[in-house]
């Protein structure tokens, strides 16, 4: 649960100096992050930065970038995108996974419209309010795009900071109040620190380490971190079974909103129910595009993206 940065203690539970883990990696960050990400220049915009939040969420940042590249260049204010239909934010969305999130950044940008004069709110609270925001998009936009300094986890900070303070291989499966209040605990007091904490932390985490095969020679801590100096023991909590794509319901959505998307126009049944061998699997997949608002049915048995 994101909360402000308070006074923390000189190292947490497991020993590691707090403030030497602090001044490490964020020097690691100002010698090694990707700050050429567009996103993350001092000029881009609050929207920029919102954009960047929700697009990234479960997908790689070099397929992000092209997309949000675009993205910005059409709709370079959530003004800009609220005047646009909703099925051309679906299909600039391309094949960038988990296309609800398209529709909720255009649901957000039209109450950004109507209630925030056109503007990204700063608060995590008024953040939250939107559309398809959650309580990391809300800690990251506050922190990234207004310099509040929110506690904010993702999945690569929880790795870190397991690996680093608790000794585990890997956090548990979905975050916790305990891994949520470890990262509150280790976050910095100071402002400027917190902030690029927040960014450094997560950069280590995706950069080094990774879930598999994790660079630890490359890692400024390495020497500090629980699990390493352990020996790095294997993990040996709950399965942690990869997501699978080939033959899935995912797969099916994302080929029938690939023809939708490439049709411009209204597209007949028939040059959609070839989309998989299983044609139950179509119709089911099908209507599950309708029931989450990304395809309309119309008469004659057609489909569109929404108007």
């Amino acid at each position: 649960m994101p909360s402000r940065p308070v006074a923390r203690p000189s190292s947490v539970p497991s020993g590691v100096p707090i403030a030497v883990l602090h001044e490490r990696v964020n020097q690691w960050y100002a010698d090694e992050g990707r700050k050429h990400l567009p996103w993350r220049e001092p000029d881009c915009s609050p929207w920029g930065v919102f954009l960047s939040e929700v697009m990234s969420q479960q997908t790689p940042l070099a397929r992000v970038e092209p997309i949000w590249r675009e993205w910005m260049a059409r709709w370079p204010t959530p003004a800009a995108l609220a005047a646009a239909p909703p099925g051309e934010a679906v299909r600039a969305w391309g094949r960038l996974g988990y296309p609800r999130r398209a529709l909720r950044l255009h649901e957000a940008a039209t109450v950004m419209v109507e209630r925030h004069d056109g503007q990204v709110p700063a608060t995590p609270e008024e953040l939250l309010a939107l559309p398809g925001v959650g309580a990391y998009t809300a800690a990251a936009v506050s922190c990234f795009a207004f310099g509040i300094p929110e506690v904010v986890v993702d999945t690569n900070v929880r790795r870190v900071l397991a690996r680093t303070l608790e000794g585990k291989a890997f956090p548990h499966l979905t975050l916790n109040r305990a891994e949520a209040q470890l990262a509150a605990d280790s976050m910095p007091a100071d402002r400027e620190s917190a902030n690029t904490w927040n960014v450094a932390v997560m950069e280590l985490g995706a950069l080094v380490c990774v879930a598999r095969g994790p660079r630890c020679d490359d890692c400024p801590v390495a020497d500090l971190c629980a699990w390493n100096l352990a020996g790095r023991p294997a993990y040996d909590g709950p399965p942690r079974r990869g997501q699978s794509w080939h033959g899935t319901d995912r797969q099916v959505r994302g080929e029938l909103l690939r023809r939708l998307r490439e049709a411009h126009a209204e597209v007949p049944l028939g040059r959609l129910e070839d989309a998989a061998d299983d044609r139950l699997q179509v119709m089911r997949c099908l209507d599950s595009l309708v029931a989450d608002g990304l395809v309309e049915p119309l008469s004659g048995s057609r489909y569109r993206l929404p108007v």
